[in-house]
C-alpha cells in the first residue's frame, strides 16, 4: 500500500494559467497530459458507501487500475493502491490487499459497471524544496455523469518523497501568487456528487467514526477532519445568502472548537491559541449576526406580525429588520472569498496535520481513545450535572455558560458514542444525546431572547421620527411577549436538568 500525501485547492482558470507562467514553478521541465479516468461502482454505489474509490486511468496507450480509500475523512493522507493493468475494465486479480479486497464477493464482480468519468489535461511539475519531492500538478478539465457535469479547475500539490510540512511551505508560496482555496473533496466524492444530483445546499455533518484501540491524537484528526470537511462543504450555501447553510457552517466551526476543548490536554501551545482566535472570529465576528438577525426575524418577529398584522409599527420594525439582516448575510458571504477566509482553512489543516501539539511528547496522545473518552465523558457529565441544579438561580450570562457545556457534552457523544457498542450502551447513547438535546434547545432559546433583547434597541436607535417611534412601540411588544415566555422555558430547563441528573451513561 501506498499512502498518498497531497494538497488539493480550487483555482479559477485564469489564474491555472497564471500559476503555469509563474517563474516559482519553471525550475524544471513540466509534462502536459491527457487523463480520462473512469470510475467503477455498483448500481447501489456499494464501494462510495464503504469509502472506496475504483478508477481506472487512461494516459495514452497505458492503463492504470487504482483503488483509493476515500471514507476516512482524511483529505490530505489516503491509502492508494495502483496497479498497471491491460483493458478498459477493472482487473480484480490485482485488488487482494487493497481497501477494496473486503468487499470482493462474486455478486459485487459481476455488478461493477462504470458511473462517472473525468476528463483533465494535466500540467505536472516537479518542485524540490528543502530537500522534498513535490508534484505540482495543475487540472483542467470536467467530470461527467451521463448528461451531467461540472467543470475540474484545480491545483495539486503531492508529496512524493520528503516531509509533509514542506508541501503546506510551497502551498503558502503559491497561495500568495493566485487567491487558491482549500479543496477538500475528491473528484471522486464530485462524481458521487453529480450522480445522486444533489442541489447546492447547506450540508449536515457527517458521522464520525472511530475505533477502539486507535490513539487519542489520532482519533482527534479524524474528528477534527470532519468538522473542516462540513465548515467547507457549507461554503456555496453561505454564498448564496442561505441561512441554513450560514447555520451549518456556524455548527461545524462549534464542533471543531468543542474538539479542540475536549481534547485540551493534547494542547498547550500558541499556535493552537491563534488557531482558536481565528475559528472564534469566523464564527462569532462574522456569521453570528446574520444567523442571530434571521432567527429574531424569521422566528420571532414574522410569526408575531403574521398573527397581528395591525399592530403598530410592526411593519416598520420589520423593514428595518430585513434591511439588517441582508447587510449581515452580505457580509457573511464576502467573507468566504477572503484572504483571511482561505489561510485560516490552510493554517487549520496545517496545524492539524504537523502542528507543534502533534511534534511534543504528551502523554495523553497515544492513550487508547476508549479510556481518554471515557473520562473526559465522566468528568463533563459530572460537571454539567452540577451546574444545571443551580439553573434557576443563573443569571443570562451564567445560563449561556451552562448551554455552552451542554452543547459540547453533546457534541462528545457524538464523537465517542460509536465506541462503546454493546446493544446497551448503543441505547444509553440515544437517551442521552436526546436528554441533551432537549435541554440544550430550551437553554438555546433562552439565549435567543437574551440576544433579541439587545438587538431590539439597535433597531429602533436614530432620530425620533414617526417612524422611528412606532418601530420602537412594536419593539416593545416583541420584547415583552418574549419575557414572557421566559418562565415555561426555565420550567422547562429544569425538568431536562433534572432527568439529565438521572440519565445512566454509556461508556461504563
Amino acid at each position: 500500500m501506498g499512502t498518498e500525501t497531497e494538497l488539493k485547492f480550487e483555482v479559477a482558470p485564469q489564474d491555472l494559467r497564471k500559476l503555469k507562467a509563474a517563474p516559482a514553478l519553471h525550475r524544471k521541465p513540466a509534462k502536459e497530459e491527457n487523463l480520462i479516468s473512469v470510475y467503477f461502482d455498483t448500481p447501489k454505489h456499494k464501494l462510495a458507501r464503504n469509502g472506496v474509490s475504483l478508477r481506472v486511468r487512461h494516459n495514452g496507450d497505458k492503463r492504470l487500475q487504482t483503488v483509493k480509500s476515500e471514507g476516512s475523512g482524511d483529505s490530505f493522507r489516503r491509502g492508494e493502491w495502483e496497479r498497471e493493468i491491460r483493458g478498459n475494465v477493472p482487473n480484480l486479480g490485482k485488488a487482494p490487499g487493497t481497501a477494496l479486497a473486503p468487499l470482493l464477493i462474486n455478486k459485487l464482480k459481476r455488478r461493477l459497471r462504470p458511473v462517472f468519468t473525468t476528463n483533465v489535461h494535466r500540467t505536472r511539475i516537479p518542485v524540490f524544496k528543502n530537500g522534498s519531492r513535490i508534484e505540482v500538478a495543475l487540472d483542467e478539465g470536467q467530470v461527467r455523469a451521463g448528461r451531467r457535469s461540472a467543470s475540474i479547475s484545480e491545483l495539486e500539490l503531492e508529496l512524493k518523497r520528503g516531509k509533509a510540512g514542506d508541501v503546506f511551505k510551497l502551498a503558502r508560496e503559491l497561495a500568495k501568487l493566485v487567491p487558491a482555496k482549500l479543496e477538500l473533496k475528491s473528484k471522486a466524492e464530485r462524481g458521487y456528487d453529480l450522480i445522486e444530483h444533489k442541489p447546492i445546499q447547506a450540508v449536515r455533518a457527517e458521522k464520525i467514526k472511530l475505533r477502539r484501540g486507535m490513539s487519542t491524537a489520532d482519533a482527534f484528526r479524524i474528528i477534527a477532519r470532519s468538522t473542516l470537511r462540513h465548515i467547507t462543504a457549507n461554503e456555496t450555501a453561505v454564498q448564496r445568502s442561505d441561512s441554513e447553510g450560514v447555520h451549518q457552517m456556524r455548527v461545524g466551526l462549534r464542533r471543531l472548537r468543542a474538539a479542540i476543548s475536549l481534547f485540551s490536554k493534547l494542547f498547550g501551545d500558541k499556535q493552537t491559541e491563534r488557531i482558536k482566535s481565528e475559528l472564534n472570529w469566523l464564527e462569532t465576528g462574522e456569521l453570528s449576526p446574520a444567523r442571530d438577525l434571521d432567527v429574531y426575524e424569521r422566528g420571532t418577529v414574522e410569526p408575531l406580525r403574521r398573527a397581528a398584522p395591525a399592530t403598530r409599527g410592526m411593519k416598520e420594525l420589520e423593514d428595518a429588520l430585513a434591511s439588517r439582516r441582508a447587510a449581515a448575510f452580505a457580509k457573511a458571504k464576502a467573507v468566504i472569498d477572503s484572504p483571511r477566509y482561505r489561510y485560516l482553512l490552510l493554517d487549520t489543516l496545517q496545524w492539524l496535520e504537523v502542528g507543534d501539539w502533534a511534534r511534543r511528547p504528551r502523554r495523553f496522545c497515544d492513550r487508547p481513545i476508549e479510556r481518554f473518552a471515557a473520562d473526559i465523558l465522566t468528568q463533563r457529565t459530572k460537571n454539567a450535572t452540577k451546574k444545571t441544579k443551580r439553573l434557576r438561580k443563573f443569571d443570562t450570562r451564567q445560563r449561556h455558560k451552562l448551554r455552552i457545556a451542554v452543547k459540547k457534552l453533546r457534541y462528545a457523544s457524538d464523537f465517542f458514542g460509536r465506541l462503546f457498542g454493546s446493544h446497551k450502551a448503543r441505547k444509553r447513547v440515544s437517551g442521552f444525546k436526546a436528554c441533551l438535546t432537549d435541554l440544550q434547545d430550551h437553554l438555546g432559546t433562552l439565549n435567543d431572547i437574551a440576544v433579541h433583547q439587545k438587538l431590539g434597541p439597535k433597531l429602533v436607535a436614530g432620530k425620533s421620527n414617526t417612524k422611528v417611534r412606532a418601530r420602537a412601540f412594536a419593539a416593545r411588544i416583541v420584547s415583552d411577549r418574549e419575557q414572557g415566555e421566559m418562565e415555561p422555558l426555565l420550567k422547562a430547563a429544569g425538568k431536562d436538568a433534572q432527568k439529565f441528573a438521572r440519565i445512566r451513561p454509556f461508556w461504563t
